[in-house]
């Protein structure tokens, strides 16, 4: 088993930037690709983030390309997510994710944590 478990949500006005934080924990050695989802009011889940363990490598959704920075520190077991110039729609709740392998389901979620923008 694998337990995720975010942190750095909060209240930002629009603009403004906030650092999102997975740890994880347990059976970390079974992931290999960390995801961050997030879930809107009234909107499904969404893809946001992904990044490989080992080499690192990256994708983003279009929305966030050059406003979001996802890393990893793979001694600390915890992949970040680095939100600026925050827009109303990216108010949701994020949920960290990890997946044995790149093209299967994520296997494993956090609690979520949640972000909202202000206009």
């Amino acid at each position: 088993q694998v337990q995720l478990v975010e942190s750095g949500g909060g209240l930002v006005q629009a603009g403004g930037s906030l650092r999102l934080s997975c740890a994880a924990s347990g059976r970390t050695g079974s992931t290999y690709l960390m995801g961050w989802f997030r879930q809107g009011p009234g909107k499904e889940r969404e893809f946001v983030a992904s990044i490989t363990w080992s080499p690192g490598n990256t994708r983003y959704t279009n929305s966030v390309k050059g406003r979001f920075t996802i890393s990893r520190d793979n001694a600390m077991n915890t992949v970040y997510l680095q939100m600026s110039s925050l827009k109303p729609e990216d108010t949701g709740v994020y949920y960290c994710a990890a997946a044995p392998m790149e093209g299967v389901e994520y296997r494993y979620w956090g609690q979520g944590t949640q972000v909202s923008v202000s206009s």
